[in-house]
């Protein structure tokens, strides 16, 4: 309840689930299936959180997680997988400070299992082990992320 006695309304809906981009590229292929496997591939995998608003006096956002895959082994690319995953989130009833923390904390965790789905299938339909993406920890990525800029407004 509201200091002045009123029930706040919070909206927190998901309206649309989509692939916004996507990029598939294995420069190695097929010569990489015929060459010993001995030495274990590097895979590193990167995320960004991208949001804006598409009608504010509706509160509807589209927010993009970025995930980006490569696999290399000794100094050949095997893969490179990146999928910009995206969904319209209708968010209401939050003040700035709850809003920013929703777009990149909560929307990026319903985001997440679809971008890792459409990872692995990527990855699988190209010949390659399954690749599951391991369980990230958002709410610390983004105070990751407030740290890094309060840390920069105190040097400027």
């Amino acid at each position: 309840m509201a200091e002045s006695g009123k029930e706040e309304n919070i909206v927190f809906n998901v309206e649309k689930i989509y692939i916004k981009d996507v990029s598939y590229e294995a420069p190695s292929v097929p010569l990489i299936f015929s060459q010993s496997q001995d030495a274990a591939a590097e895979i590193g995998v990167q995320l960004s959180i991208e949001h804006g608003v598409l009608a504010a006096e509706q509160g509807l956002y589209e927010v993009v997680l970025t995930v980006t895959a490569t696999a290399k082994r000794d100094t050949k690319n095997i893969f490179l997988v990146e999928i910009k995953q995206a969904g319209i989130f209708h968010l209401s009833g939050l003040d700035e400070a709850t809003l920013q923390r929703a777009l990149e904390i909560n929307c990026a965790y319903v985001l997440l299992p679809f971008a890792r789905e459409a990872m692995n299938n990527l990855v699988e339909k190209g010949g390659f082990p399954q690749m599951l993406i391991t369980p990230i920890n958002f709410e610390a990525l983004y105070e990751q992320k407030l740290a890094t800029r309060t840390k920069q407004q105190n040097i400027n």
